[in-house]
């Protein structure tokens, strides 16, 4: 935490001598920012985006996702595919106890007296733990706060709970970079409406309490005397969201190829986030140990008293066991983990991207008023966001519509190849509109919707032959209570965004801006020393 607040301070100060920093535009000869000229802005020291708090460098590449051992489960839902993962960064752990609790301590003291629905939303479900033939009471009662878990991975969080604490943890480590570095002050009256986010605050709809902005060099706004500005994206201070990875990103980094590849040739290929296909330790001085917390088998969550093989007969400290190449802590075993994506069977290549691969696409914009303005921040100050607008996209190729969540595996439309837009955009004569139509109306009689949300009824049938709807979320990993199957990258499960287990949790991810190679030495991960004894 303190190398990384020291580099953003570092960054921050050349960010704001930056001002009188001069330089003329390659292309227009006119000098950067230069009050005398209009003044236009640009940070010409910037380095390299700085790592936030918990995260570790992932740097991204090309690799083999999906299945590629004998699939015993037979699911057939997730073929091998070449995929290029870019850049990014994931929490070095998965969330803990301790990183939960400090989030339901915020909520409940901003937002508490005016709306206690809010602090109760975001508590998880300490109930995942009963068993009905189980003594699992001390779990329930004691695992969430007690500290003697407090390092322990937060369970009984559903991926919306997840999602929404990344948001709040984007929040909160932006506002602190802009205290850290002198800009805002903190303010412990903050409540409802009138919190800091870092939309509302680039949006200029958060003034907080402000200690010194910088200097503002263009003269728009002289005639009103505005003499400094707020920070900007452009600056390169501010980071960007944590967020949930995505399935792809979290495969990628859970293997940590980057750790055995020489020149593009990979020597070996892995099963699991370390090298070889054992389950145990093969070094000289922990040779035999267990390489993660998983289940050996019925009624043999820890082995024998005197020699625990993997110390954990539930979830075990974050930081137990061994890293993998990214330096990223349990990726296989303790806890399963959420990921973004929408669940949907990967029965063929032509149903994925091979670039950034990623399935729950529902594109959102700034909601304005008649006039085009920005809408006032809602009741808990977060800017108001909606579905971009149809009819605004007709003549865009990439994209039609705000949900894209069942393109090509899940709606008919799309499977069918018919897009609606295209037919008014290509002209179609009438008579072959209608014959689209006909075959369309034809098709889809044949289908009802009875899923909780969205359209995927159309293909999935849920509740009658699938499970699957547009709520329906990926979660990655084995935890403690899989068998040693499920601690293959490659397995996939899911479950309802709203629903949680006492075996899944979630860590963290960030894009990398700019550069996928990072020169900061502490982003290079290369080897794990396996004699080191575990945590």
């Amino acid at each position: 935490m303190m190398k990384t607040n020291k580099l953003i301070l570092a960054l921050s100060i050349i960010i704001l001598a930056s001002c009188s920093s001069r330089k003329e535009s390659s292309t227009t000869g006119w000098e950067y920012n230069n009050t005398k000229n209009g003044g236009y802005e640009t940070n010409e020291r910037f380095i390299e985006q700085a790592t936030g708090p918990g995260l570790m460098f992932v740097e991204g590449g090309s690799f083999t996702m999906g299945r590629v051992e004998q699939d015993v489960m037979y699911e057939w839902d997730n073929i091998p595919r070449r995929q290029t993962v870019s850049s990014f960064y994931m929490d070095e752990t998965e969330v803990r106890n301790i990183d939960y609790l400090e989030y339901l301590f915020w909520v409940n003291r901003v937002y508490g007296a005016s709306y206690p629905e809010v602090y109760k939303k975001t508590l998880p479900d300490t109930l995942v733990w009963r068993d009905k033939l189980g003594y699992n009471e001390p779990f329930v009662e004691q695992y969430l706060r007690h500290p003697a878990f407090k390092n322990y991975p937060v369970v009984g969080v559903s991926w919306q709970q997840a999602t929404d604490y990344c948001a709040w943890r984007t929040d909160r480590v932006n506002e602190r970079i802009l205290i850290d570095n002198g800009i805002l002050q903190e303010d412990m009256e903050q409540m409802d409406d009138n919190v800091f986010t870092t939309q509302s605050y680039l949006q200029g709809q958060y003034e907080g309490i402000v200690r010194r902005n910088p200097r503002n060099l263009t003269n728009e706004n002289y005639g009103s005397g505005e003499k400094s500005r707020i920070i900007k994206m452009e600056d390169g201070l501010l980071l960007p969201s944590y967020r949930l990875p995505t399935e792809a990103e979290w495969e990628f980094a859970a293997l940590g190829y980057v750790g055995n590849t020489q020149e593009e040739n990979t020597d070996e290929r892995k099963l699991y986030p370390w090298n070889g296909s054992s389950l145990r330790n093969g070094s000289t001085n922990n040779q035999g140990e267990i390489m993660a917390n998983f289940k050996r088998g019925r009624g043999d969550n820890m082995g024998v008293a005197g020699s625990l093989n993997d110390n954990a007969d539930i979830t075990s400290p974050v930081r137990a066991y061994w890293p993998n190449d990214y330096g990223l802590y349990n990726m296989a075993g303790n806890v399963a983990e959420w990921v973004m994506d929408v669940y949907r069977p990967i029965i063929e290549q032509t149903t994925t991207a091979d670039h950034r691969s990623f399935r729950g696409n529902v594109y959102l914009t700034q909601k304005t008023d008649e006039d085009g303005f920005l809408e006032e921040v809602d009741s808990l100050g977060r800017v108001q966001m909606i579905p971009v607008d149809v009819q605004g996209n007709a003549y865009r190729r990439n994209y039609k519509k705000a949900d894209n969540i069942n393109y090509l595996n899940g709606d008919i439309e799309s499977q069918m190849g018919i897009d609606w837009n295209n037919l008014l955009d290509e002209k179609m004569a009438v008579d072959t509109a209608r014959v689209q139509i006909d075959k369309w109306n034809q098709t889809a009689s044949k289908y009802k919707d009875n899923a909780p949300e969205g359209n995927s009824n159309e293909m999935y049938a849920y509740g009658e032959s699938s499970l699957i709807t547009d709520r329906t979320r990926v979660f990655k990993g084995g935890s403690w209570k899989d068998r040693a199957y499920w601690l293959n990258p490659g397995t996939r499960r899911f479950l309802d965004q709203d629903q949680s287990t006492d075996a899944i949790g979630f860590r963290c991810a960030m894009d990398r801006v700019g550069s996928p190679v990072s020169r900061d030495k502490n982003n290079q991960r290369r080897g794990v020393d396996y004699n080191k004894k575990r945590k």
